[in-house]
């Protein structure tokens, strides 16, 4: 501990005495250095004054900037409704709420009525090997999607023979169909009425416009950029709306197909389940 003690003892003696020297030296030179201060201080001080001066004057300059910034999207998506013309803003609004509700609600329903057609019909396979039809017909009862549906439909008709069967599996499979269209009309009836409604308040603003124009006797910039502002508003957002909605309708479609396609292979898989089943007996 103590051969620790020492260099530690030395080197704060040494540093104490550094400390010392230095401060002799600093005493020395604080006159000269006072008034050295004096003279820089007030150059600095001059110097603060002309930064502040202009950094004021920057803030000012820039606070218009910052102003403009500072509006979010939907400030400025209420600001262009409002220049649009709300009486020709607000039906373009209600295609966009009316189609966007209906889709989504299309989406989800066909969403849930997708199924796993290989498990569901590796479970028909194993209920009609094991229970008979009636064992495969709580299998499809019990499952739920347009493919379950048509399943349970043709087993119910297995009593009077395969050709019933395969009619019956068609006639509920056009049915189905029809409930997985149900309210595409209503998409596209607004995907063509957005536009059209934008196109008529455009006309209409030009109207405006050239009666604008015909009252003052002159064609200004000032007279016209009213007009021609509700004009183009409305334009684009009728085109807005119909390419939204235009996108929807698009995957409602495809998704229909493939649960369609999927329904198709389905049945006449099942109807080749059910021969077999027949000859096996």
């Amino acid at each position: 501990m103590k051969r620790l003690f020492v260099p530690f003892a030395l080197a704060g003696i040494l540093t104490f005495g550094f400390a010392f020297s230095s401060v002799a030296q600093e005493s020395t030179s604080d006159t000269t250095a006072v008034e050295s201060a004096t003279s820089d201080s007030a150059d600095a001080q001059s110097s603060v004054n002309a930064t502040e001066d202009n950094t004021s004057i920057t803030e000012v300059e820039a606070a218009p900037e910052a102003e403009a910034e500072e509006k979010s999207f939907q400030q400025v998506i209420k600001e262009k409704f409002i220049e649009g013309g709300v009486e020709w803003m607000s039906p373009v609004l209600i295609c966009l709420i009316l189609g966007l509700a209906i889709a989504i609600e299309r989406i989800i329903t066909l969403n849930m009525a997708t199924t796993n057609t290989k498990k569901l019909l590796a479970s028909v396979e194993d209920a009609l090997a094991n229970g008979g039809v009636e064992a495969a017909k709580e299998v499809t009862a019990n499952t739920r999607g347009p493919v379950a549906s048509i399943f349970t439909q043709g087993l119910m008709r297995m009593s009077e023979g395969i050709e019933m069967v395969e009619k019956s599996i068609i006639s509920y499979g056009s049915v189905e169909m029809g409930r997985l269209e149900r309210g595409l009309v209503w998409v596209s009836l607004f995907i063509a009425l957005a536009p059209m409604l934008g196109f008529t308040g455009t006309v209409i603003g030009m109207i405006g416009a050239f009666d604008d124009i015909q009252k003052a006797g002159d064609i200004s910039p000032q007279i016209v950029a009213r007009g021609i502002k509700v004009a183009l508003l409305t334009t684009v957002a009728g085109l807005f709306v119909g390419i939204i909605l235009q996108v929807f309708y698009n995957y409602l479609v495809s998704k229909i197909d493939s649960l369609v396609n999927q329904m198709e292979d389905a049945s006449i898989t099942l109807v080749d389940m059910l021969v077999k089943h027949n000859l096996s007996k």
